[in-house]
């Protein structure tokens, strides 16, 4: 078989299966069966990304997306009692208007795609295959040599969000309630506990104070 054919065929394939799948997300009734089959969604675009020979972008969305968002929803969503009747309610409801909003973004885009069309400007050739190098290869080059400086500032950037997103969550706050391991290691089981020993008293008899025993 022609190669550009086999790729072509390949191509509609995962095509149709991306498409199937994100569709089935959003009318799926069960949770779980959603999520499944949002990872199918996620891999049958990472196929598509491989036939386009950006391996980099296809391993990302398996290894990140599909192998920790995706496990981590999943788990989150079977842990969760999530009630189906209650978010099915408003489905129907605003139906035509997720229809027209989806009408008005896919005339947008075809009018998008006509406009480059038009264009006369021509990219160049891709820069992995012109070095000989693999995309991965060809990215990971270029981001710790041309673009190490913009790379280590995103990185540095991200370090400061989290850094500052675990400083906000520590905040001391007034209406909360905190422990202290160290008061609690400090604790005397005695000061805590009393033993108190209690004669047996009839109904309507006044019971004699008893000394706590030590």
């Amino acid at each position: 078989m022609n190669p550009q054919l086999l790729q072509l065929v390949c191509f509609y394939a995962f095509g149709f299966v991306t498409v199937a799948a994100a569709l089935s997300v959003i009318t799926l009734k069960n949770s779980v069966h959603a999520v499944l089959a949002l990872v199918l969604t996620f891999f049958s675009a990472a196929c598509l990304w491989l036939l386009l020979e950006a391996e980099f972008l296809a391993l990302a969305l398996v290894v990140v997306y599909v192998g920790a968002v995706m496990v981590l929803f999943l788990f989150v969503v079977m842990m969760l009692d999530i009630d189906q009747e209650k978010m099915r309610e408003g489905f129907v409801k605003f139906l035509p208007v997720g229809l027209i909003v989806a009408a008005v973004m896919l005339l947008e885009m075809l009018g998008l795609i006509g406009v480059r069309a038009m264009q006369t400007h021509v990219m160049g050739a891709d820069p992995a295959i012109a070095a000989g190098m693999s995309n991965t290869a060809w990215l990971g080059h270029a981001l710790y040599t041309t673009y190490l400086l913009p790379f280590e500032i995103a990185a540095l950037i991200l370090t400061v969000g989290i850094v500052a997103a675990v400083a906000l969550t520590l905040r001391e706050r007034r209406a909360a309630r905190y422990e202290s391991a160290s008061q609690q290691v400090k604790v005397n089981p005695r000061d805590r506990v009393r033993i108190v020993k209690m004669a047996a008293v009839r109904p309507g008899e006044p019971a004699a104070p008893q000394e706590p025993q030590p």
